[in-house]
């Protein structure tokens, strides 16, 4: 009876630790979002329109973002973003006004300056890629054969 009791506690102990590890792991990534914070304007916008992506941390494990595009004083369009993490790990959260619900993209990569994330299963796009470029920020959306890219500088 010792024995089975020993090796229960065991089992559960090293379940727990690991656990903890990817949790840690999870944490560490986020963390490594930081410099997505702040408003970034969008330079490469068509003429006679403008737009931005304004990011903030609104919990130890969520970032927050809305994207707007302008023509003159007119709304274009909207989105609303969020990074969070779920299940132990890091999505990116697409809610815009062409779906009913917001479309998940699992974080497939994650450095200091960047990542990309992905959903096979959504129409367009089926993956997302931020990168820093020096003081520029470049997002590709991609899928289906098709990309498009959108350059920004932090205001």
């Amino acid at each position: 009876m010792k024995k089975e009791y020993f090796l229960i506690i065991a089992v559960c102990i090293s379940g727990n630790i690991f656990c903890q590890q990817i949790t840690d792991q999870t944490t560490d990534n986020f963390k490594k979002l930081r410099w997505l914070e702040g408003t970034w304007t969008l330079t490469n916008a068509k003429a006679g329109q403008s737009g931005h992506e304004r990011w903030r941390k609104t919990s130890p494990v969520e970032l927050r973002g809305y994207g707007v595009t302008m023509k003159g004083a007119d709304t274009v369009f909207t989105e609303k973003l969020r990074i969070l993490v779920r299940a132990d790990n890091l999505y990116y959260l697409a809610d815009v006004p062409e779906n009913k619900e917001p479309v998940y993209f699992k974080l497939t990569e994650i450095g200091d300056a960047g990542f990309v994330c992905e959903n096979p299963d959504h129409d367009f796009p089926k993956k997302i890629t931020y990168r820093l470029a020096g003081d520029k920020l470049k997002a590709t959306i991609s899928g289906n054969g098709k990309s498009s890219d959108y350059w920004f500088i932090k205001k």
